[in-house]
């Protein structure tokens, strides 16, 4: 069958009936944006230009966040020389400069602007034209350049197929080439100055306008977000059934902490001690407190120096309270409530010796990563300190689905640095190896590699993870004597890790986060932060717009912890870019896992997400490999090591969260590993298997029971 038929074959599909079979690549089709039907805008703008010979495309508005999931295809393209337009307009002076500016330095992209001002005319147009040899395939309809318009907006886009003879495609491509030849469409280098300088006024003058607005810190007060709201709706069922115990579980950067001040304020606790395991978490979470609370209640601060005992809300140290000087100002009856922040660590004697001193009237646990233990002893893990009582969960996808977190933009790009996964996590490492690590090929690569990906906001704020301590020191000994391309200037980063003091972390955050109009000659600001682990959890910067990951994924808990660094929205960062160079690593399968939030270790299921997984993926979110990338994600996924392992520490993990010993069917029902993987790595023979299958007959049964004792 040739292509016309094709392609009348799907128009009639298309416009007469549904039921008749043809090629999804010659039939028209509606585009919108839906992640739950696997649907995104920007998932077939991706599709066709890595389709095509050639491409243009019309749109009043262009943002970094419309051009930032497409930076990865606009390489390949450019790599292979495929030729593109693009017209765009000033009006409304919406599009930004420095997104025209990217576009503008990729070599097989001519860019242009149409001056609607001096037209005098309104100039709205959204299509996008793709051609492939005498085919032409165009999207037309209300999307334009933007993050909100390619991945969650309700859009509505029609995606025409043609011959370039057809009637309605040459139409278009030559209102195109019109409006492209018009004088008043202007080259880069007409438009770019005069329009980045007015766009900038005008940016200024809106910043004023909002610091001279009064903002109502009551209104703030009165709207916590969902799962805030979810939280106090439950706390208040546990407390009234006689529960003295609960567990929050939710995602890095969807405001635990408010969360709890809003609790605490609205169950009318009189006293509360709030305990971290860091000195500056102290600090920062009072600060929040304060805004919620205003002067309502005294607050102050006990351990590095401060000794606020008698205050309404207290602020400390586990480490302090769990010296007797400090323990013992207290009655173990004094407070109304204790907060444990990052209560996976409660396991750990340093936690236990407080619980065990105190007798409040609730107790309230909060982490992300309820999984991540301290230790596996038995009657210690983290479900049953908080008596099995699930406050509220909700976890990175929901979080995503609800627009709680700052949306990130994923690369997996190949690593230059092919070393040994043994090697890298030995204790000593040779000269080689660590030469390949932070050799100047592999610098270079990072810093093209950042800059090219860029990050949302006036500067880069970054954070690097690496494998090693030593590997960080010398990587960030090698930034500071290169140039960064986007200021012309050194590189300014510093390497922190475990032996750096409270004051040193905290001096570092804040050069990270601070402005370069705040910058004096003795304080600058930091463009990135390289650690190994200590950024893992309990670091609060909300300005990160750029994570760096340079170093195998142990684990998705460890990977989700790294990711979430950057995941906490902050004015004037509309989304967050993470880099992830791949190497030759066993676990790369983990990558997807993680990202997914799919537990269940079915091969099939990864290899889908990693081939589709940003039509899948919740709100302004993407996700992108490299080819490359790609291909040592499969790799490792033929090639899975460990499972046996995976599945024990899944199956203690719901041991713990249920209270029971599972059955194969919880693990099904609580999104688990897959059932038929458990079965298919153990034998018949093995006891292991032979409880598995007997517990999910169990289970099958008590499930019957129950639906036939319902009815």
């Amino acid at each position: 069958m040739d292509k016309k038929d094709e392609l009348r074959l799907g128009f009639e599909t298309a416009y007469i009936d549904g039921n008749v079979a043809s090629n999804v690549v010659y039939r028209p089709q509606f585009l919108s944006n839906n992640y739950k039907e696997g649907k995104k805008v920007l998932s077939s703008v991706e599709d066709e230009l890595l389709a095509c010979d050639q491409f243009q495309i019309s749109v009043a508005f262009i943002t970094l966040g419309g051009i930032e999931p497409l930076l990865q295809t606009l390489k390949e393209l450019e790599k292979k020389n495929i030729p593109g337009e693009i017209l765009t307009t000033n009006y409304l002076n919406f599009s930004e400069p420095k997104a025209l500016a990217k576009l503008n330095v990729l070599k097989n992209i001519k860019l242009k602007m149409y001056d609607v001002e001096k037209a005098s005319e309104g100039f709205h147009t959204k299509g996008y034209i793709f051609k492939k040899e005498e085919i032409y395939r165009i999207i037309i309809g209300s999307s334009n350049m933007t993050k909100s318009a390619l991945t969650t907006n309700r859009e509505w886009n029609t995606k025409i197929v043609s011959t370039e003879q057809g009637e309605v495609a040459k139409e278009i491509v030559h209102e195109f080439n019109d409006l492209w030849k018009s004088k008043y469409a202007l080259n880069f280098d007409e438009f770019y100055n005069n329009y980045k300088e007015k766009y900038e006024i005008i940016k200024h003058q809106r910043q004023i306008a909002k610091k001279e607005q009064i903002t109502s810190i009551e209104q703030y007060k009165l709207q916590p977000n969902s799962m805030q709201v979810g939280l106090i709706s439950n706390l208040k069922k546990i407390i009234a059934s006689g529960e003295k115990r609960a567990l929050l579980i939710s995602a890095t950067g969807t405001g635990k902490t408010y969360a709890s001040a809003f609790a605490m304020r609205e169950l009318g606790f009189k006293r509360v001690l709030f305990l971290v395991h860091r000195g500056q978490l102290a600090r920062q979470t009072k600060k929040s407190y304060e805004k919620i609370f205003g002067n309502t209640v005294s607050m102050g601060l006990v351990g590095a120096g401060y000794h606020e005992y008698d205050k309404d809300y207290v602020f400390a140290m586990v480490q302090t309270l769990n010296k007797d000087s400090h323990l013992m100002e207290y009655r173990p009856d004094e407070f109304d409530c204790i907060v444990l922040d990052e209560a996976h660590h409660t396991s750990a004697g340093t936690y236990q010796k407080v619980m065990n001193y105190f007798k409040p009237k609730f107790w309230l646990g909060m982490t992300a990563t309820p999984d991540k233990r301290d230790d596996n002893i038995e009657g210690r893990n983290i479900y049953e300190i908080f008596n099995y009582q699930i406050a509220y969960e909700i976890r990175l996808q929901q979080a995503m689905e609800e627009d709680l977190l700052c949306p990130f933009h994923y690369f997996g790009i190949s690593d230059v640095a092919l070393v040994n996964e043994k090697n890298i996590k030995a204790r000593k490492i040779d000269g080689r190896d660590f030469n390949i690590l932070t050799g100047d090929e592999r610098v270079k690569h990072i810093i093209e590699q950042a800059n090219y990906f860029g990050y949302s906001g006036d500067r880069v704020k970054g954070l690097i993870f690496c494998s090693r301590i030593d590997e960080s020191i010398e990587l960030s000994n090698k930034f500071n004597q290169m140039i960064n391309p986007e200021t012309g200037k050194n590189f300014r980063t510093i390497a922190l890790n475990g032996s750096a003091s409270d004051d040193e972390r905290q001096n570092a955050f804040e050069r990270l986060a601070m402005n370069e109009d705040n910058a004096t000659e003795k304080n600058q600001p930091l463009d990135y932060i390289f650690s190994v682990e200590i950024l893992n959890e309990g670091v609060d910067i909300v300005e990160v717009n750029q994570v760096i990951m340079l170093r195998p994924t142990e684990s998705p808990i460890v990977f989700i912890q790294q990711l979430g660094r950057g995941l906490r929205k902050a004015e004037g960062k509309e989304f967050v870019v993470i880099l992830d160079f791949i190497g030759n690593y066993n676990n790369n399968f983990m990558i997807p896992i993680a990202l997914s939030g799919d537990r269940s270790y079915n091969a099939d299921t990864i290899r889908k997400y990693v081939i589709s997984g940003n039509n899948t993926i919740p709100g302004a979110s993407t996700v992108h490999f490299e080819e490359i990338a790609k291909d040592k994600i499969f790799t490792s996924i033929d090639k899975i090591k460990g499972m046996k392992t995976i599945i024990k520490d899944s199956y203690v993990s719901l041991k713990n969260r249920l209270g029971r010993v599972p059955y194969l069917l919880d693990f099904y029902e609580n999104g688990e590993i897959d059932p038929l993987v458990i079965i298919k790595e153990y034998k018949i023979e093995d006891k292991f298997a032979r409880l598995f299958i007997v517990t999910f007959l169990i289970g099958v049964t008590s499930k019957l029971i129950t639906v036939y004792h319902f009815y």
